[in-house]
Formats: C-alpha cells, sequence, structure tokens
C-alpha cells in the first residue's frame, strides 16, 4: 500500500473550523492534527472512536499529524484523506487495474480542459491513437448510511456539478468521459446519488448519464497498514 504514510493509532475526539481535529494519541495526549477533507464528514465523525493519523517531517507545517482514516457511526472504517485519492487512483491505473480503461497507455494528471476552465484529474490517450480520447474525474466517497451503502455528495457541491457539464461537454466532442467514485468506505458495496443532499447535482448526474458519460465506482482496501484501489462496486445513477 504504497499511496500511505505510516499511520498511528489514536481515538478521535472532534472536528472544528472544517481543517482541525482533536485526537487522543497512544500515549494518552490530546493533539490536534490537520483534517484534509472540506465536505461536511457526515457520519465520518464519531466521539471515542478508532482512527489513524500519519506524521509529516516538514518542520514548515504548524500540524505535523494528519488525519488519515477515522471510523463511521455505522463502523465501517473511512479513508478521508481526499489529498491522497487521486493517488489511489493513479497506482491503479499504472497497473491497469481498471478494465473499462485499460487500453489506454498514456495518462496525464491535471489537465486543463472545457468551457468552464475546469482541470480534469486525469486524461488518458493510447500511444497508436485508435480509441478516442479519455477524461476521467475522480470523486472521494466517505458517506456511510449503513448496510453497504455509499452516498455522494455529503454536502452540496457546485464544484461537482460543473465538472458533469464539463464532462457532458467532453462526450458531445466524441470523447469518452468517466466519472470514477473512489470508495474509501472498508464495507461498502454500492453507490447513490445523495439527491436530498444535493438535487442540482443529481439533476445533473442524470442528463450527463443520458448524454453519454459513463460513471463507474471502485471501492479501497482500508486497514491500519494503508489504503489502496481495491475492486469495482455497482453504482446507482439517478433516473
Amino acid at each position: 500500500m504504497l499511496n500511505s504514510p505510516q499511520l498511528f493509532p489514536a481515538t478521535f475526539v472532534r472536528r472544528y473550523k472544517r481543517f482541525f481535529a482533536d485526537i487522543i494519541d497512544g500515549q494518552g495526549n490530546l493533539i490536534t492534527v490537520h483534517c484534509p477533507n472540506t465536505g461536511s464528514m457526515k457520519n465520518c465523525q464519531v466521539k471515542t472512536s478508532s482512527c489513524w493519523y500519519s506524521l509529516s517531517d516538514n518542520p514548515k507545517r504548524k500540524l505535523p499529524g494528519t488525519l488519515e482514516i477515522v471510523t463511521t457511526s455505522y463502523g465501517q472504517l473511512a479513508g478521508i484523506n481526499t489529498i491522497r485519492t487521486n493517488g489511489l487512483v493513479a497506482a491503479a491505473l499504472a497497473k491497469n487495474q481498471i478494465p473499462s480503461l485499460e487500453a489506454y497507455d498514456l495518462v496525464t494528471p491535471e489537465v486543463r480542459y472545457g468551457s468552464e476552465k475546469s482541470r480534469i484529474d486525469f486524461l488518458l490517450k493510447t500511444s497508436v491513437g485508435q480509441l478516442p480520447d479519455c477524461y476521467v474525474e475522480v470523486k472521494n466517497v466517505t458517506l456511510d448510511m449503513g448496510d453497504g451503502l455509499a452516498m455522494f455528495p455529503d454536502s452540496v457541491t457546485t464544484r461537482g456539478t460543473k465538472h458533469l457539464r464539463e464532462l457532458t461537454e467532453m462526450v458531445s466532442l466524441g470523447n469518452r468521459a468517466v466519472l470514477l467514485f473512489c470508495v474509501q468506505l472498508s464495507a461498502a458495496e454500492r453507490v447513490e446519488v445523495a439527491a436530498d443532499i444535493d438535487p442540482e447535482y443529481a439533476k445533473t448526474m442524470a442528463l450527463a448519464v443520458a448524454k453519454g458519460v459513463e460513471v463507474i465506482a471502485w471501492r479501497t482496501k482500508i486497514d491500519t497498514e494503508g489504503i489502496s484501489l481495491h475492486r469495482a462496486i455497482k453504482v446507482l445513477t439517478p433516473p
């Protein structure tokens, strides 16, 4: 699991001001670590639950610790560090682990595209040029609803809605466009769009799928040693 640093066990206390989390480390000390997640982290803030954090050796950091894994209110492990999400997908692409994308041998991250001036997470091409270019947008999923159900988003995402419009535009220009849900939950079996949280996102998703945008989901393998992309799970898109 090369995408994760060494992890240290702790007990979750609280998250506040979005980017701060208080935890109790293995020696019983209350410490503040960086919380690298801009979402609501709904169902991922369980007081006294088990969590894991990493440490940075960068002397310029005010908070050397980073919250990496938490326990959800349904008992799943959740990888909440969204900064690592694209690395998980990049590693899987490098190993041709995703069957629907394995024909592409050229992978370029963070490419500007679209009329709304976005950046696509990965632009895939073939060296022989026999396939249309493929635009892959990655979204991190941590909203655990129990019984194997994961949902996205966990808060209103105007940025995510914009990305769906951009992907739809790419399809209209003759390219492939793929929305990949990276589900960082240890026991998720399916993903649905949280229309009650963001109805505009759900509406835009339905239009995007109707226009030819592909939606796939891959669950990660999470344990105290780290996180890696593991296997495909079912996606239920809005009607």
